[in-house]
């Protein structure tokens, strides 16, 4: 199975589509869950909980579309 890297996977997207990151940090990795909001030559910025994240591409070790969220729940009584 031939899988594309994560930059081409994430460069054939529309701005605006719901996307996981996953990205090597100094001690690890972590994840954007957000909506693409530009993918450079050089890197990818993704609008998240925690505002925009920008990761350039070497730190990127997997990214894929997600579907979007589900919907809220009613309040409770």
């Amino acid at each position: 199975m031939n899988v594309p890297p994560p930059a081409a996977v994430l460069r054939a997207l529309p701005s605006g589509a719901r996307v996981v990151v996953r990205y090597r940090l100094e001690k690890g990795f972590t994840d954007v869950l957000g909506y693409l909001v530009e993918a450079g030559d050089e890197d990818v910025t993704v609008s998240g909980s925690r505002g925009d994240v920008t990761v350039p591409y070497r730190l990127i070790t997997a990214a894929k579309e997600v579907p979007p969220p589900p919907p809220r729940r009613a309040p409770r009584r």
